[in-house]
């Protein structure tokens, strides 16, 4: 499954092929807000929309005013809540929302634009974007990799850092690892899975989320070949060490944000050894792996082990 501002870039190109389209970034929020800076929603001329701004309550103003022939400039920086758009809309949770619109018009110019977008949501490079109000974005360059979208703006001049989508790597099908899959689909997270053993692809893989990406490969060969972006956390789950050991000793190769393997304490500590021993890992390099995985939450069942596997994912993508 897409991130959700994948979905929006991608419903952006299957409009702008034949009509305008406006897309709309929060720059900025002010107290409490469901959507982080980033996030993006489309609209067309029809008042039809991908994405969102809110938790919905600047959707349906926002629709009317495209409607109504607003927002025809190339770029420009409204505001919902203090200080906002005339009649001012105060937000039931009290904060502000500052949004960047940009009006593209159909055609080659703009689907080349959000391709590249889209490119950079799939980590496949890291995009600075400015805009000078009230034009067109006009910059557009690949820059240094940033772990989440970063936005600023100062007098007519916005400035973007656009990040990969987060995304999960499972090695291994396991009765946790279809919870995880399922709860990271649900979290927005591009999900892949991993495992080349016969018995666990049939067991397991026909249960797995639709959105699920299965890989049926090694895991450690997976992360040989694909690589991992900044923005990806690989887990192994299975407490086989030939699976788990071999994906840890391949994984702190990579620019993952979040490394862990399942076990008990002891487990952990004696897979820990054996990484180091035998697998060469230097002390810097098993510090990144979070063995047990997951927050401390006392779960006994598989989907609460899941649970505190992806909190403690969460918690570290929302901090680094």
């Amino acid at each position: 499954m897409q991130n959700l501002d994948q979905q929006v870039i991608a419903q952006s190109l299957d409009w702008v092929a034949g009509e305008p389209v406006w897309l709309c970034t929060v720059l900025s929020t002010y107290g409490s807000s469901p959507r982080a800076p980033g996030a993006m929603m489309v609209i067309n001329a029809a008042g039809l929309y991908c994405g969102s701004l809110s938790g919905g309550c600047v959707e349906e103003d926002f629709i009317s005013r495209i409607r109504a022939g607003e927002f025809r400039q190339g770029s420009q920086i409204v505001r919902y809540g203090d200080g906002g758009l005339p009649p001012n809309r105060t937000l039931p949770c009290g904060g502000k929302l500052d949004i960047l619109i940009e009006m593209l018009p159909a055609g080659p110019g703009s689907a080349g634009y959000l391709s590249r977008l889209g490119q950079a949501l799939s980590g496949y490079l890291s995009l600075r974007k400015e805009v000078i109000l009230p034009h067109a974005c006009r910059y557009l360059e690949a820059c240094a990799y940033s772990g989440a979208t970063l936005a600023g703006y100062e007098g007519n001049r916005v400035s973007l850092t656009i990040a990969a989508a987060p995304r999960l790597i499972i090695a291994g099908l396991s009765t946790v690892a279809l919870y995880c899959a399922e709860f990271s689909i649900a979290l927005g997270f591009e999900t892949i899975v991993c495992d080349n053993r016969p018995d666990a692809l049939q067991n397991f893989a026909p249960q797995l989320h639709k959105d699920v990406i299965v890989k049926e490969t090694f895991p450690a060969r997976y992360l040989e070949q694909a690589g991992c972006h900044g923005n990806t956390a690989v887990v192994a789950l299975t407490h086989d060490p030939r699976v788990d050991d071999l994906t840890m000793m391949e994984a702190v190769n990579t620019d993952s944000f979040y490394l862990g393997v399942m076990g008990s304490v002891r487990n952990s500590r004696q897979r820990l050894q054996r990484l180091e021993t035998i697998g060469g890992l230097s002390t810097a390099q098993l510090a990144r792996i979070h063995a047990p995985v997951g927050m401390d939450l006392g779960s006994k069942t598989p989907a609460e082990i899941a649970l505190a596997v992806m909190a403690d994912i969460v918690r570290h993508k929302n901090r680094h």
